[in-house]
């Protein structure tokens, strides 16, 4: 039986999908003037930075992509490419949101449709690229990484998450949660 390499990351794929939910809920909003919780964008750009970056995206890129590369798959022109060309797009759109929505915290006017534009094209993006990610990447690297290099792999992604600490994925999914219950 093979080492499992790619449940973890699906797992985390949940908690990021619920956040995504909850920008596509609020940002609408935020487009017609109904929602101007600024606070929350900003609270997404963190949980976007470093769980979904810092933390998953780093199992990705640093290991996952590094052993499929380094097991044969081309880094350009591959699904690693696309992927990491994905993961730069959102790295955009997530400054953009923080950049409107310090700006209206700081009594800008007129903010409401660009960090709405930009929340939702990270959404949207991000929805996306899960999705081939769960249902073409993962499978893909579960078939073709030999048994020989999975345990490093494992290995690697529990030293992420002890590096991240023990309360880490608990802190943001807190956050999600109180997001989750307002009206």
């Amino acid at each position: 039986m093979k080492t499992d390499i790619s449940s973890a990351l699906v797992t985390e794929h949940k908690l990021i999908k619920r956040a995504l939910t909850l920008i596509e809920r609020f940002a609408p909003l935020t487009a017609q003037g109904q929602f101007r919780d600024w606070q929350f964008y900003l609270d997404a750009v963190d949980f976007i930075r470093n769980y979904a970056d810092r933390f998953h995206h780093a199992k990705e890129e640093d290991v996952l992509f590094e052993a499929l590369v380094a097991n044969g798959m081309p880094r350009q022109n591959s699904p690693v490419a696309a992927m990491l060309m994905e993961h730069d797009q959102g790295r955009i759109f997530v400054r953009a949101m923080e950049e409107g929505a310090l700006k209206a915290l700081a009594g800008e006017t007129g903010q409401e449709r660009y960090v709405a534009e930009s929340a939702l094209a990270y959404a949207t993006l991000l929805r996306e690229h899960i999705s081939r990610e769960d249902e073409i990447l993962y499978p893909l690297a579960e078939r073709v990484l030999p048994e020989t290099v999975r345990p490093a792999i494992v290995a690697a992604y529990n030293r992420a998450e002890a590096a991240a600490g023990e309360d880490f994925t608990a802190k943001y999914t807190r956050i999600i949660e109180g997001y989750e219950q307002r009206p």
